[in-house]
C-alpha cells in the first residue's frame, strides 16, 4: 500500500510564516519588489490550503522568487465565504498586484468583476470555457489563464467506482451548492445522468445551501432502495466536507469525493487531482508572467495527476468489501 507524505508538505507550510501573513520586507537588491496575491477560497486553518501553499512557495522560490526579497506574496482566505471573496478580490486587485492566483471559480468570477487587465492564473477551475473566463484552451485571449480539474466526463468514472465499491447503489445524488458551483448543471450533470444510467443508478441533483440541506440530502439516501452520494468539486463541499463525512457514516451512505484530503479525513473513497501539484503548476505560471510572459498567450492546462484513495476503515464501517483489484490499483489505502 502507498502513502502520500503529506505531513511533510504540511510541515514546510507551518515552517514558513510568510505563508499565513504578508511580507512587508522590501526587496533587498534595492530595487521594489514583485507584487502576487493568492485568493483561495477555502480557510487559512485547513490542512490543504496549506500544503498548497506551501507548495507553491516551493516552487516559487525555485524559480528564484523569495518572498520578502524580490516578490511580496499576500494571501486571502474566504473559508467559503462568496461576500469574503468578492472582498478580498478588491483588496488584492487594490494592493495593486502583478498577478493573482485565484483558488475555485468563485474567486475567478469575483476577480474578474474587478479587472480585466491584471494577469489571472486559476487553479481548480471547471469548465473555464463555459464559464467564459478563457476563449478557447490553446490561446485564452485574455487576463486569465491556468489549470483546471476535470473534464465533464469524469462523472462516469466516479459512478463506476461508486458502483465497484458499493455494488447495491440504485440511487446516485450529486451534491454541490449553486451559488458556489454554478457549474455542475451545465458541465457535469447530463454526462453523469447517462452514465449513471448505464450503470442501473437513478440520478438525482440535489442542490444545498446550509448544513441543514446537508443533512437532509444524506437522510433522504438512507434506506431502500440504497443510496449513494457523489460529492461534487466545489468550495461549499470542501470547507463542509467534515460534516459530509460525518453524516454520510452515520446514515450509512457509500459517498465518493473529487479530492483525496477527504479520504484522509475518513470519507470512503475519492478520485480526482492533486490538488497541492495544481498550485505548483500555477506558480510556474506565475513565474513566466513576471518574467514578461502574457497570460493571454499561456495555454490552459488539465491536470496531469489523479489519485485514487480507498479509507478501509470507513468501508468496514459501512460493510462494504473493496475488490481486491481496486485495492492493487489505489494510490493510497488508509486503515
Amino acid at each position: 500500500m502507498r502513502r502520500r507524505d503529506f505531513m511533510a508538505v504540511l510541515g514546510g507550510a507551518a515552517a514558513a510564516p510568510s505563508i499565513l501573513w504578508p511580507s512587508a520586507t522590501r526587496a533587498q537588491d534595492g530595487g521594489e519588489p514583485r507584487r502576487v496575491g493568492v485568493l483561495s477560497s477555502i480557510g487559512e486553518s485547513d490542512p490543504e490550503a496549506r500544503s498548497m501553499a506551501a507548495s507553491f512557495h516551493h516552487a516559487l522560490q525555485e524559480a528564484g522568487w523569495i518572498d520578502g526579497r524580490n516578490v511580496r506574496i499576500q494571501h486571502r482566505w474566504a473559508a467559503g465565504s462568496v461576500e469574503q471573496i468578492e472582498a478580498f478580490a478588491k483588496e488584492l486587485v487594490g494592493w495593486p498586484s502583478d498577478v493573482i492566483v485565484a483558488h475555485t471559480t468563485p474567486s475567478v468570477i469575483a476577480l474578474r468583476k474587478e479587472t480585466t487587465t491584471i494577469p489571472i492564473v486559476f487553479a481548480q477551475i471547471s469548465d473555464p470555457i463555459g464559464a467564459g473566463f478563457i476563449a478557447n484552451l490553446a490561446r485564452p485571449g485574455g487576463n486569465i489563464t491556468g489549470f483546471s480539474n476535470f473534464e465533464a466526463s469524469i462523472g462516469s468514472k466516479w459512478i463506476e467506482l461508486l458502483k465497484e465499491i458499493a455494488p447495491g447503489v440504485m440511487r446516485g445524488a450529486l451534491l454541490f451548492n449553486p451559488e458556489t458551483a454554478p457549474y455542475v448543471e451545465r458541465y457535469y450533470q447530463g454526462p453523469f445522468e447517462t452514465a449513471a444510467r448505464s450503470f442501473g443508478v437513478q440520478p438525482s441533483a440535489s442542490p444545498v445551501h446550509s448544513d441543514l440541506e446537508i443533512a437532509g440530502v444524506l437522510a433522504a439516501l438512507q434506506g431502500e432502495p440504497p443510496g449513494g452520494l457523489i460529492v461534487m468539486p466545489d468550495t461549499f463541499n470542501i470547507v463542509h466536507r467534515q460534516q459530509i463525512i460525518e453524516l454520510a457514516a452515520r446514515h450509512r451512505v457509500p459517498a465518493i469525493y473529487p479530492y483525496g484530503f477527504a479520504v484522509r479525513d475518513g470519507g470512503l473513497i475519492s478520485y480526482g487531482v492533486d490538488s497541492v501539484d495544481l498550485f505548483r503548476r500555477a506558480a510556474g505560471y506565475v513565474d513566466r508572467i513576471l518574467k514578461g510572459a502574457k497570460a493571454a498567450e499561456l495555454p490552459m492546462q488539465a491536470p496531469v495527476k489523479f489519485e485514487l484513495l480507498i479509507n478501509l476503515k470507513t468501508a468496514n464501517a459501512l460493510i462494504l468489501t473493496i475488490p481486491p483489484t481496486l485495492l492493487a490499483t489505489a494510490d493510497d489505502v488508509i486503515e
